[in-house]
C-alpha cells in the first residue's frame, strides 16, 4: 500500500515529504520514504556480498580472445593482441590471488605481488577503440562501462567528480560490489583533459590537469568512497567503498595533434594519415609515439605513468570500411538484413550500392561511424517504402533506385 501524504515524515530518516521523496511505503502508521528503501537494499546486498563466494570468471587465452574479438573488429591485429594479452594477465593474477587465498600455495613465487597494467588506446574516431573494450568485458564476463572524460571537472566545479565513473560501473554490476571490483572502464576522449599549459600555475585547469590528479589514485588502486546514485548534491546519502585495485582500466582518444609532435621529433613529411620517411616509404607515425610525446601533448608524467600499455590503432582505408560493412559478425548490413527479415522481406544488395557507401564513408573521415550514418539515410527511406506493400517478399538495392530516390 503506497500512500503519497498520509504520514508526515519517514520512520528511518526523518525527512519531511519533499518532492524529491516520491513515493512512502506505509503499513501499520510507519512510512519509509525511496531514499531509506533504496540504502537497506544496498545494505542487504553488501551485507550478503561479504560471505558470497562467487566469482565466476571467464578467463581465456590471449589467442582465444583475439579469435573472438576477430568476429567483430577487422583489421587492428596488433591492437587486438596487445588487449588480449594485457586482459588475460590481468584477470588471471585475480584468479591466483583467490586460490591462494583459499588454499595454502606454497608456490615458487607465492610472495610476488603481481601489479595491474591499465591500457592507453590511440586512434582515430571510429577505428574501433570502445568496440574493443565492449567485446573485451564480453567475453571475460565482467561488468563494463563507458564514461567520457570531457565531462569531468575537479572536486567544487560544476561536471562529474571522478567518482562518478565507479558509481556509473556499480550501477552497471546491479550494486554488486565484488562484481564492480573486477569489472572494466573504457575511459573515452581521454586526450580532452589533457593539460592546457606547459605552466600549470597560469591559470585554474579545472578539466584538465586538475582531473588528471584526480584519476590518479583510482588508476592506481584504491578505496573510494562511492555514491551509489553518482548524485554528489546529496551529502547525507549513503556511500559504499569500492576498491579499485583490480578494476581494469582503458582510456582512448584520438589525440589530434599528437602526429605533429612526433613529426616533429622525427624529423618527417605528413601525407594523409601516413608519414613518409627518407626512403619514401609510407608509415603510420602514431605507432613510433613515446612518453614524451605524450607529455608534450597534455599528460602529466604520474598520469602516463598508470597507463603503462600503450596500443595505436590503424587508420581506416576503404578497403578495410568495406570489409567492415559486410563480414563482422554484427557488421552493420548483417544487422539490416536481419531486421528486414523480421518483416519477411529477404534483401539483397548489389556491390555497385556496397562500394557507394564505402566511398561517402571514407570522404567523411569519420571511421566506421560514417557506415552507419549512410546506411541510415538509405535504409530508412527504404523500410518506409517496403512498409507500403506487404506483398513485397524480396527487394534487390541497386544504384538505380538510390538514383530514383535521390539519395545519391
Amino acid at each position: 500500500m503506497d500512500s503519497d501524504n498520509k504520514f508526515e515524515s519517514c520512520y528511518f530518516c526523518k525527512k519531511d515529504n519533499v518532492p524529491t521523496i516520491k513515493t512512502y511505503i506505509a503499513r501499520q502508521e510507519v512510512s519509509i520514504c525511496s531514499e531509506c528503501v533504496e540504502r537497506l537494499l544496498l545494505l542487504i546486498n553488501s551485507e550478503n556480498l561479504k560471505t558470497s563466494n562467487d566469482f565466476s570468471l571467464n578467463v581465456k587465452k590471449p589467442n582465444e580472445i583475439k579469435e573472438y574479438l576477430d568476429k567483430f573488429v577487422v583489421g587492428q591485429d596488433d591492437a587486438k593482441k596487445i588487449l588480449s594479452v594485457a586482459v588475460y594477465n590481468h584477470y588471471k593474477r585475480l584468479v591466483h590471488y583467490r586460490k591462494s587465498n583459499d588454499e595454502d600455495d606454497s608456490g615458487k613465487y607465492k610472495d610476488v605481488v603481481i601489479e595491474k597494467s591499465n591500457v592507453l588506446l590511440i586512434g582515430k574516431t571510429g577505428t574501433g577503440k570502445t568496440y574493443l573494450a565492449k567485446m573485451l568485458a564480453k567475453i571475460i564476463n565482467v561488468p563494463f562501462c563507458i564514461v567520457d572524460a570531457t565531462s569531468l571537472t575537479e572536486a567544487g566545479y560544476v561536471g562529474d567528480d571522478v567518482e562518478s565513473i565507479l558509481s556509473r560501473l556499480l550501477q552497471v554490476s546491479n550494486y554488486d560490489i565484488r562484481a564492480t571490483e573486477r569489472g572494466i572502464i573504457y575511459i573515452d576522449e581521454i586526450d580532452k583533459i589533457g593539460r592546457k599549459s606547459d605552466n600549470p600555475s597560469i591559470t585554474r585547469d579545472v578539466s584538465g590537469e586538475g582531473v588528471q590528479q584526480a584519476l590518479l589514485k583510482i588508476l592506481e588502486g584504491s578505496k573510494v568512497n562511492v555514491s551509489p546514485q553518482g548524485n554528489k548534491r546529496h551529502s547525507d546519502q549513503r556511500h559504499v567503498v569500492i576498491d579499485t585495485t583490480n578494476i581494469l582500466f582503458i582510456c582512448g582518444g584520438a589525440f589530434e595533434g599528437l602526429n605533429k609532435i612526433i613529426e616533429k621529433r622525427t624529423n618527417k613529411e605528413t601525407v594523409g594519415f601516413n608519414t613518409i620517411n627518407k626512403q619514401g616509404e609510407n608509415i603510420d607515425i602514431l605507432k613510433n609515439v613515446n612518453v614524451e610525446d605524450l607529455k608534450r601533448f597534455g599528460l602529466i608524467p604520474e598520469f602516463i605513468g598508470r597507463l603503462p600499455i600503450i596500443s595505436c590503432l590503424d587508420p581506416v582505408d576503404k578497403n578495410t570500411l568495406k570489409k567492415i560493412l559486410l563480414e563482422p559478425q554484427n557488421s552493420i548490413i548483417k544487422q539490416y538484413k536481419a531486421l528486414f527479415y523480421i518483416d519477411n522481406v529477404d534483401l539483397d544488395i548489389d556491390n555497385e550500392v556496397t562500394d557507394y557507401i564505402v566511398d561517402k564513408a571514407y570522404d567523411m573521415k569519420i571511421g566506421a561511424r560514417g557506415l552507419k550514418s549512410i546506411c541510415e539515410k538509405i535504409f530508412n527511406n527504404l523500410t518506409y517504402e517496403l512498409s507500403l506493400d506487404d506483398n513485397v517478399k524480396k527487394f534487390t538495392l541497386t544504384m538505380n533506385y538510390l538514383k530514383d530516390k535521390g539519395i545519391e
